[in-house]
């Protein structure tokens, strides 16, 4: 069995547990020992991250082979169209090569908590919800795939990880589950298993 840790990371929060410059780390939220990050949300993103005990268990949830869909809900500059949301799930290109959503939905105005500091709103642009899932992460991909359909990121929560939702955890809150771990497949998996940011 492996331990696994649903945490609702705040904004400006780094996906790991030090740092030189005293910025917020998975620190000041986790307490459970000998715990990593399976894969990581940008500083300025909020939402849920798994962090587990199980190497194989990390390189499953992390790695994109496994394809592992997330589901992302990003409030974007502008007044977000079908059309657009079509666009997505077609494909756009992107510096580092295309990139094309499993889904893409227009989505209403979600009850969120409100975000600290919250973001700057301009008058005269309106501001829009979509749901976007995808099943990669490459760096600052769902910002980058909304700019290049001219639907600038404002904010982003990732409410999903394959099976696994956020459900009502607040940011900072978690819980903490028992699962079942993978088999181990090769004598290398253990090595995908990063302890690069253990406290």
């Amino acid at each position: 069995m492996a331990k696994l840790i649903l945490l609702n990371k705040p904004f400006n929060t780094l996906s790991q547990f030090t740092d030189s410059a005293g910025r917020s780390t998975l620190a000041d939220y986790i307490d459970q020992a000998n715990v990593y990050p399976a894969g990581r949300l940008d500083y300025d993103s909020e939402g849920l991250m798994l962090l587990t005990d199980n190497g194989a268990l990390q390189a499953q949830l992390s790695d994109p082979r496994y394809g592992k869909n997330k589901v992302y809900w990003a409030q974007v500059e502008g007044q977000a169209t079908v059309e657009q949301c079509q666009r997505l799930r077609r494909g756009v290109e992107l510096k580092d090569g295309p990139a094309r959503a499993v889904d893409c939905q227009l989505l209403k105005e979600p009850r969120l908590w409100p975000r600290t500091p919250p973001i700057r709103e301009r008058r005269n642009i309106p501001t829009s919800w979509i749901a976007l899932t995808l099943n990669e992460g490459r760096n600052r991909q769902v910002r980058r795939m909304t700019a290049a359909i001219g639907l600038p990121t404002l904010r982003l929560v990732r409410i999903a990880v394959g099976n696994w939702s956020l459900n009502d955890l607040q940011p900072g809150e978690s819980r903490v589950l028992t699962v079942e771990a993978p088999p181990v497949r090769s004598k290398n998996t253990s090595r995908r298993f990063k302890p690069s940011h253990r406290r």
